[in-house]
């Protein structure tokens, strides 16, 4: 279930969203248009994001523009993020949420696979920001939140590419944030937990090892991609404007 609170200084803004047509990204992109904003979302994967915009216009009379782009093509990317400007005006809040957590092993892993899993969890991440930084800036500041996960945290061991890239995301966070304070940028994170999207229940979730995942957690229910919404949508707005340089861990008290 999505957040009732109501951030008004949200409305409006330009919001860009990568990897917003399924998972955690489609409950990102129906939390910033049931706040108002003008919302385009980068997803790889048409059908589902063509009928998710359908169905928000539906049930909102908002519409968010999706842009068809595979976020390894950086000048797709570039060109994107051109077009979500001259939709929506310059890109004020920018969400970095895209990824790919394909389980492998050490062995496995060739010079090829290492390049690709960080082509779509860790390289896309920066060359977004830098895109949108010309129009954040002329703007007069914006909030940045890149999604990390606690998967290195806890020392998962079966998706080591991936979690070099997660982690990377964390010191890009923190260096850019330095970089961008000045210019009224905050960059922050979020590290969620094991979140039940249909790609988790369909490829990894059983009942015995949700039971003893939840049984770690402080909260003892499973985490949703709902439960992401309310704290992106906290860093995106003014209410956290001396908030920046930090990743917030959302996973039902794990860690």
């Amino acid at each position: 279930m999505l957040p009732s609170t109501v951030f008004p200084d949200l409305k409006d803004r330009s919001v860009l969203i990568t990897g917003g047509g399924s998972g955690i990204g489609a409950s990102l992109t129906e939390g910033f248009i049931a706040q108002g904003a003008r919302v385009a979302f980068i997803d790889i994967a048409a059908e589902p994001s063509k009928a998710l915009a359908d169905q928000l216009e539906q049930k909102y009379g908002n519409r968010p523009l999706y842009l068809e782009t595979d976020l390894r093509d950086l000048d797709a990317l570039r060109k994107a993020v051109a077009t979500a400007e001259a939709e929506n005006g310059a890109v004020t809040v920018l969400v970095n949420n895209a990824a790919w957590d394909d389980r492998h092993t050490v062995e496995d892993v060739t010079e090829e696979y290492w390049n690709l899993n960080h082509s779509i969890n860790l390289r896309p991440q920066f060359f977004a920001i830098q895109a949108v930084l010309p129009g954040m800036k002329k703007a007069g500041g914006g909030s940045i939140i890149n999604f990390t996960s606690i998967s290195f945290m806890i020392n998962q061991g079966d998706l080591p590419a991936y979690t070099a890239a997660k982690a990377g995301v964390i010191g890009l966070t923190k260096g850019l944030a330095g970089t961008l304070g000045p210019d009224k940028i905050r960059v922050n994170a979020i590290a969620p937990g094991w979140v039940m999207t249909e790609r988790q229940k369909a490829l990894w979730v059983t009942e015995e090892s949700l039971k003893v995942h939840v049984g770690k957690q402080c909260l003892k229910e499973a985490v949703l991609p709902d439960d992401m919404v309310g704290p992106c949508l906290f860093l995106a707005s003014d209410a956290a404007r001396m908030l920046t340089a930090q990743t917030m861990i959302v996973d039902g008290g794990y860690l």
